[in-house]
């Protein structure tokens, strides 16, 4: 019993940690979040506790006030969250495989399945949707490497749906922030069998890491690496 009450204890500790952390992050973003959120909770709770002095039952409707502005607030933060941490990964290389990593329950996804040298790259998800290729870095040069990669995959799979999207701004593009909504919203299409057998026949295919050749046998003893890069 006690080592039980100790785990529960040391997991509350845990979860509080990282909330404290959340919220420094998102302050060093949104530093009005404080505000909004104390704003939030008055707000709530005074809208409720004045109902209950109108009706006549205000300690009723002050507790439930005061539950009702907790959750408003814990909704607002996890918005003001959500939105803090796009802003710091917006631009960043590989923002879009984080964000893919984080799309829910039935999604495969396969980060950097394609890359060429201007270091633009597409990434692949594999649902119920179909696939899709999430791409990051110069439109104009994306186009012709989706569909490379798309002509690659034609080979393999067929029969089902290939959606892409490029992250970005611009027209056409999708923000970071709607990656994830925009391939939930796509319509479902695969069964859970066929959305297994489309992956393993895209894993047999290989993608970029795997299929980068790599020197086999040991290094000779005599090889050193020097400070700029270059094997002598």
């Amino acid at each position: 019993m006690a080592r039980k009450e100790n785990a529960d204890t040391a997991a509350e500790t845990g979860r509080l940690k990282q909330i404290a952390l959340t919220y420094k992050m998102t302050r060093r973003v949104d530093k009005k979040v404080g505000l909004v959120l104390a704003g939030v909770g008055i707000v709530t709770f005074g809208v409720l506790l004045a109902i209950g002095f109108l009706v006549g039952h205000p300690i009723y409707l002050g507790i439930l006030g005061f539950i009702l502005a907790f959750l408003a607030m814990a909704i607002v933060f996890g918005r003001r969250a959500e939105r803090a941490a796009f802003g710091q990964m917006e631009g960043q290389p590989g923002a879009a495989a984080a964000v893919l990593e984080n799309v829910g329950r039935g999604w495969s996804t396969t980060p950097a399945v394609a890359m060429n040298r201007s270091q633009d790259v597409i990434h692949r998800a594999v649902g119920k949707a179909g696939i899709v290729l999430v791409a990051e870095g110069n439109p104009n040069r994306l186009k012709s490497l989706l569909a490379a990669e798309k002509k690659k995959m034609a080979r393999i799979v067929i029969d089902v749906p290939v959606h892409d999207i490029i992250v970005g701004d611009g027209e056409g593009q999708v923000p970071l922030k709607k990656v994830r909504t925009t391939m939930l919203k796509l319509p479902r299409v695969l069964s859970g069998p066929q959305v297994t057998a489309t992956n393993d026949r895209l894993r047999a295919m290989g993608d970029l890491m795997s299929n980068m050749p790599l020197p086999k046998g040991p290094m000779p003893k005599g090889m050193r690496m020097p400070r700029g890069g270059k094997m002598r």
